[in-house]
């Protein structure tokens, strides 16, 4: 077969640690090759690699690209190219239009200045070409992570892409948007267009991947060719995938437990808060919520539903304005009015997004680890940094956390990794309920079971804990009970035995068209 791109004994190191270990890589023109691998395989740090964020020079190997040997000093280089690599965080402007991203550094321009004529028509065509209807004057901030997503893409079409890296390109959307997105790259395919999808959504890869790259501990292990004899129903088999990631069989994706549920720990009444900026606009509605000792409690929904809105706005009012509603624990009413004063209640919140919310990317794992608890690490008002770093250490081997020092700064550990110090800072607060959201979003099947371990442990000392997450999958192998929620409030709720999707997707839209039902009957929009 035609091979538009080969990597040849690529090995890239940075100080006191190899990324890449003499790997290879073949992809065949116009298929879809998907990498996968748990957080920190190498990657991310391979695709940079072939991009040029990591020049020619930087790294031992050969690019072969076209039948020639190349060497990139900068992302211009291989762009000129048509290779082009869509990273997991966007690189969009939000307060420009959809049109001046697609050719920010890439201008429409006629006589030294910009067209805006030919930029808007232009950047309309593309918009088409990749599903949106929006006009292009529309700003980026107005519009969804999923068409966000398109954008991205659009951009990529811009530069007349023959090569296209897709990082994690499904990670922070929801089902409907990932499928389109999925199709998208079919079409691609039908054109000629090669892509490179790293992705840890198995589910997803088996959908749309010709070929498979395993990469583990900075080198291949194996890859696969899934086209010969595949029909259109059959699955690749992912329990191969996921030992060649691991290095070990995982006949269970969760950790098995045996739940002593006990007394109730948590009890939310009447829960209610308003849009920060649209006072008027409830975002959650009057929600009941109860939580165990040693019990494990999910909240289904879709985007939007208002799950992190109600986790948020739980803990120390950090979301929203007019709330009302009581908070108990073990029978007595507390104050939540701040986030100090949420932690001495006993209440912890992970958030969904690490990086922006949840670490210090800047400082090292052992400040990240004591942030939530600086007097537990203080005395007479002075932090103690031999205890910080004792209480890090712990941690780190608690949680196996993977890091060569407690002062390595976060920023620098994989995905998973950083989750795990994350639950740490949670954890040295000394919570009884844990409220995690989205816990495994974005890091790998080995990560997810360490963390999946993690939380069966916290809920085997007593602690109750409340499970947000978008896959349902992960919430009915993982909880006991399961809230349901559509726009704002609890529609439903199911014990772990009786729980399904098809039953939770049935109390989405039976909420949802409910709601609607309500709202007419009393005069006001759906």
């Amino acid at each position: 077969m035609d091979s538009i791109l080969e990597m040849r004994g690529i090995t890239k190191t940075f100080p006191g640690v190899r990324a890449l270990d003499n790997v290879s890589l073949k992809v065949t023109r116009g298929e879809i090759h998907a990498l996968v691998g748990e957080n920190g395989a190498g990657k991310s740090t391979l695709m940079k690699v072939l991009s040029g964020v990591y020049p020619h020079g930087s790294y031992d190997g050969d690019i072969l690209y076209d039948g020639e040997v190349q060497r990139f000093r900068g992302i211009a280089d291989s762009e000129a190219a048509g290779i082009i690599i869509i990273h997991q965080e966007l690189a969009l402007v939000p307060l420009l239009s959809i049109a001046e991203n697609i050719f920010l550094g890439n201008e429409v321009q006629r006589y030294g200045t910009i067209d805006w004529p030919a930029t808007y028509a232009r950047a309309d065509e593309l918009l088409r070409k990749v599903g949106l209807k929006e006009p292009s004057s529309t700003l980026v901030t107005n519009i969804g992570v999923g068409k966000q997503q398109l954008v991205e893409i659009a951009k990529a079409l811009s530069k007349r892409v023959k090569l296209l890296i897709l990082d994690e390109p499904t990670a922070s959307l929801q089902e409907n948007d990932s499928q389109k997105l999925l199709d998208l790259l079919l079409e691609f395919k039908a054109q000629g267009i090669t892509s490179i999808l790293i992705s840890h959504k198995l589910n997803e890869v088996s959908r749309v991947a010709d070929s498979i790259t395993v990469l583990r501990d900075g080198a291949a292990v194996s890859t696969l060719d899934c086209r010969p004899g595949r029909s259109a129903g059959e699955r690749i088999d992912e329990a191969r995938i996921i030992k060649d990631m691991v290095g070990r069989d995982m006949a269970h994706r969760y950790p098995e437990r045996r739940p002593r549920i006990g007394a109730v720990l948590l009890e939310v009444k009447g829960w209610t808060a308003h849009h920060p900026q649209h006072p008027e606009r409830r975002v959650v509605k009057d929600v009941d919520l109860t939580v165990r000792r040693g019990e494990v409690v999910g909240i289904a929904g879709l985007m939007g539903a208002g799950r992190t809105e109600l986790a948020m706005s739980l803990f120390g009012r950090s979301y929203g304005q007019n709330i009302s509603g009581s908070v108990a624990m073990n029978g007595e009413v507390v104050d939540v009015s701040t986030v100090g004063r949420t932690i001495r209640a006993g209440i912890a919140y992970v958030t969904e997004d690490r990086k922006a919310l949840g670490l210090v990317l800047d400082e090292p794992v052992a400040k990240n680890v004591t942030l939530s608890n600086l007097e537990g690490v203080s005395a007479r008002g002075v932090i103690d940094e031999s205890e910080e770093r004792r209480v890090a250490l712990e941690f780190r081997d608690k949680l196996k956390i993977r890091t060569p020092s407690v002062f390595q700064k976060v920023g620098n550990l994989s995905g998973g990794n950083q989750q795990k110090v994350v639950l740490s800072k949670a954890l040295f607060a000394g919570p009884q309920v844990l409220i995690l959201d989205e816990p495994t979003r974005g890091i790998d099947v080995g990560a997810k079971f360490e963390i999946y371990t993690i939380i069966n442990q916290l809920a085997a000392e007593g602690k109750g804990v409340v499970m947000i997450s978008s896959e349902m999958p992960e919430l009915l192998g993982m909880c006991d009970r399961i809230y349901v929620m559509n726009e704002g409030a609890f529609v439903g709720e199911l014990a772990a035995a009786e729980a399904s999707q098809e039953k939770i997707m049935s109390m989405i839209v039976r909420g949802h068209q409910g709601r609607r039902q309500a709202s007419l009957q009393e005069g006001a929009p759906a």
